[in-house]
């Protein structure tokens, strides 16, 4: 994965080593053949360092922090107890019991007095709980709420790296002979070599788990491999290298390391950042296909410029810039397969260039090597700027194709809606961009979020559909200028309007847990609020946020609902304000009759209350769906009489 293991202390290594003139090697382009028959020495693995307790078990028989005395003895001994029950309730699936106990772990430790910076027992103890305890509930939330995020793939460089990896005596006899026969009758732009790593690694892809990777990764580069080859030479950089991408990913955008990188080209968070790859509540442009794609490129331009060999830049690629740096200082050899017998770099990078050159050989002549497959079609889009959020739901009714097209196309969405950008670009099925703005005209732009479109089935009707949509069917007939009751024509787009319980509604409450490196900024940032909201909606007087806290947060910045304080009410009148056809505020009467009020942009519960001398508790008492999210632009709320 792309520098999965570099750490923060490596950008010092990384200065340092941009201030030292390396040998540069001869230039990719001239298609050098090397073959270096090599025999390496079995790497020595390091000694494991010293795991600490608090990483060495979770269950609740193994300590996680050696006793302390006095009061800080009985405050470890009660909050870890309070942390075991909660880890033992969530994992049997009894959540709410598992925040309670999670909750009452911390509170004892922040409200103890103790100064848990200072005292390593206690410090130790509050990490590791909230560091587990973030972790516990967003993997709740991801399983039971709306906004859950999409399903990914494991990356399959992870799989590789766990694979059993042959001895060169047991390699088939004729496998070197085929591979350094390959080298004299293929074209390539990178260094290509053949030696023991790299020919247990083409072993390894001949067997049935190896080929099966294998296979995944051709299948996919014929729906990526025009873009791929396209971006590279927009950045001057050798058409080979989309090999990296088949290794780290098999060319899947979701797919997501064991560390964390992520999408076709297996970028760190941070790695990501530093090449324009923005990452926010609503998406992640790691998982875009081009974006990504022109970040990785940049990428390894700057490690050649730096290192001046393509083995060593894909190290880097692989470790960070500076593992290689160290490793090179410490040896005075700038070349990788001396550093590889060295054993000076991780085993993880050790063995990434040798993967690499391996699927490179195997993938520019996959039947030498039995590999059969077929590649799938070259992706074929339009793209969209919406303006504004929209339901991909809806989207995909309105152009008559399936969500999962839809997701497949725009692999960077997060969730069931785009973000509020202006600038963000939907991709859709090539030569569908013009009915969609045809079709999505019958819809206000501020509705796309809640509302959606059927097509009618056989034997359907208003209340049918109108059930299935959690709305009325007068609703339905009245967006639609239907009669109600209009038989339905098999094939009739319906509009359904204020779907209340759409999954991707923006708005709906969250509780967050503040990690240690948090703050007011970077939360509202990940969560796409304003710091302001986020402060407004806690009640923080400033922008700390300390380790621990649980915050309110409403993603997409929709302000939680005002609480007003009970009005008088008229006996016998209620005033309702709804926009006429020229789009203003028209005032009609309503005499002890109950009325249907359709939200607008900019409405709240308590201005919708005061338009009619109610009280918010009272509509809400008359719309119980309010209780569990805010309100949202084309919610119909039925306002009772008055008392």
């Amino acid at each position: 994965m792309s520098h999965s293991g570099q750490k923060p202390s490596v950008w010092l290594l990384l200065l340092a080593g941009a201030l030292v003139g390396l040998v540069g090697c001869e230039d990719a382009v001239r298609n050098p053949v090397q073959i270096h028959p090599i025999q390496v020495a079995p790497p020595v693995e390091p000694e494991p360092l010293p795991t600490l307790p608090l990483n060495a078990h979770r269950g609740p028989t193994t300590p996680l922090i050696s006793a302390a005395p006095d009061g800080i003895e009985w405050l470890v001994t009660h909050s870890q107890a309070a942390f075991e029950a909660g880890e033992q309730d969530f994992h049997t699936g009894h959540l709410g019991k598992a925040r309670e106990e999670f909750d009452q772990a911390l509170d004892q430790l922040l409200a103890s007095g103790f100064d848990i910076d200072t005292n390593p027992s206690l410090a130790n103890l509050y990490n590791h709980i909230v560091e587990t305890v973030n972790a516990d509930e967003l993997e709740a939330f991801r399983d039971g709420d709306g906004f859950r995020e999409q399903e990914v793939t494991p990356a399959p460089i992870d799989e590789i790296a766990e694979g059993t990896i042959p001895e060169p005596e047991k390699f088939d006899p004729s496998l070197r002979g085929g591979a350094e026969g390959e080298l004299s009758s293929i074209a390539h732009d990178l260094p290509l070599t053949v030696n023991d790593p790299v020919l247990a690694y083409v072993n390894y892809f001949k067997t049935p788990r190896g080929s099966a990777i294998v296979v995944t990764g051709l299948r996919r580069a014929g729906r990526y491999r025009e873009m791929v080859e396209r971006v590279l030479r927009e950045e001057g950089l050798p058409q080979d290298l989309i090999y990296l991408a088949q290794a780290e990913s098999a060319f899947q955008p979701q797919a997501v390391s064991k560390a964390g990188a992520r999408g076709m080209w297996q970028f760190m968070s941070f790695a990501g950042q530093k090449y324009g790859l923005a990452k926010s509540w609503w998406v992640d442009e790691r998982q875009d296909p081009e974006k990504a794609t022109h970040a990785a490129a940049r990428d390894l331009r700057d490690l050649y410029e730096q290192f001046g060999d393509w083995y060593l830049a894909m190290a880097a690629y692989n470790s960070g810039a500076g593992t290689v740096q160290h490793a090179i200082e410490r040896t005075g050899y700038a070349d990788f397969w001396e550093l590889y017998r060295r054993n000076v770099l991780p085993k993880e990078t050790r063995n990434y260039v040798p993967i690499i050159l391996a699927l490179t050989l195997i993938s520019k002549d996959p039947a030498r090597y039995g590999i059969e497959f077929q590649p799938e079609a070259p992706l074929k889009t339009d793209t969209i700027k919406p303006g504004q959020p929209i339901d991909l739901r809806l989207a995909a009714e309105t152009i008559d194709t399936d969500l999962e097209t839809l997701r497949s196309l725009n692999p960077q969405l997060l969730r069931l809606v785009t973000p509020a950008d202006p600038e963000f670009v939907l991709r859709l099925p090539e030569g569908s961009a013009e009915r969609f703005f045809a079709e999505i005209a019958a819809i206000p732009p501020e509705k796309w979020v809640s509302w959606r479109r059927h097509k009618v089935e056989q034997g359907e009707t208003l209340s049918s559909v109108a059930k299935q949509y959690h709305v009325r069917p007068a609703e339905i007939a009245d967006a639609n200028e239907l009669a109600l009751g209009a038989s339905l024509e098999e094939g009739q787009k319906l509009i359904i309007p204020a779907v209340a319980h759409s999954e991707a509604a923006a708005g709906k409450l969250i509780r967050y847990r503040v990690r240690r490196s948090d703050t007011v900024g970077s939360v509202a940032n990940e969560f796409d609020v304003s710091a302001t909201e986020l402060r407004n909606w806690n009640h923080l007087k400033s922008n700390h946020i300390a380790r621990g806290m649980r915050l309110k947060i409403y993603p997409g910045g929709m302000t939680p609902l005002p609480q007003a304080k009970p009005r008088e009410t008229s006996p016998s009148t209620v005033v309702a304000r709804r926009a006429g056809s020229s789009g203003h505020p028209t005032i009609m009467e309503a005499r002890s009759s109950t009325v249907v009020h359709r939200v607008k942009s900019g409405e709240t519960l308590w201005s919708i209350a005061r338009a009619y001398r109610t009280t918010v508790e009272a509509i809400q008492s008359g719309n119980r769906y309010l209780f569990s999210r805010p309100l949202q632009v084309g919610d119909t709320l039925t306002i009772l009489p008055s008392r």
